[in-house]
């Protein structure tokens, strides 16, 4: 495959290996990030997007507690793309968002899909947790003192989320705010849009 396979190509098969929810949504998250830090950077929003909406599309399948290098997420993952013709660039920032994995993050690409995985799961939970359930009242304030709380989303890795700010070369409040500015764009997707001031939802 010399060229992206489309957005909707790629979803279909996402939707083949990942039947939940909240995954589905992760992705879409880690997708709206990327294309807006690919934006910035001048480079190819489709490209960076399809890396982030199939970053995870087989940890459903394949979850890798054990955090093989070469079995199970993302090494089953990459395995399928490759034989559907997938670029390497999109396979080698995929393979390098697990730091198990043992592949360098050497591409911007790969260094903001790092930088914004568990981000995205942080900004997310932040949201929810308020009485509006809505990213549109998240702010890089919020998210930070969230993050500090370590009983809060135990399964956000706080540390790779400061170092994928340190490996892309941004301030962290500020690459907290991109991201939230990115998902927000993204809310209806998302299920974050919530009921703004905490208005109880219809029905």
């Amino acid at each position: 495959m010399t060229t992206l396979p489309t957005r909707d190509e790629a979803l279909h098969l996402q939707h083949q290996y990942t039947q939940s929810d909240s995954l589905r949504k992760h992705m879409l998250a880690v997708e709206a990030a990327m294309r807006a830090y690919a934006t910035k950077f001048d480079e190819d929003p489709d490209r960076w997007g399809l890396t982030g909406l199939m970053h995870d599309f087989d940890y459903e399948r394949f979850p890798n507690k054990e955090h093989s290098p070469t079995d199970g997420h993302p090494a089953q993952g990459v395995r399928v793309l490759r034989e559907n013709g997938w670029p390497e660039d999109i396979l080698e920032a995929i393979l390098g968002h697990a730091t198990y994995s043992g592949v360098p993050r050497e591409s911007r690409m790969a260094k903001a899909l790092f930088a914004v995985d568990e981000l995205t799961g942080l900004v997310t939970a932040t949201a929810l947790v308020r009485a509006s359930r809505s990213i549109l009242e998240v702010d890089a304030r919020s998210v930070k003192k969230k993050m500090k709380d370590k009983a809060f989303a135990r399964g956000v890795n706080r540390d790779d989320v400061v170092l994928g700010a340190q490996e892309l070369g941004v301030e962290l409040d500020e690459h907290i705010q991109f991201v939230v500015d990115a998902m927000r764009g993204s809310a209806e997707a998302l299920g974050l849009v919530g009921t703004p001031s905490g208005e109880p939802s219809a029905g």
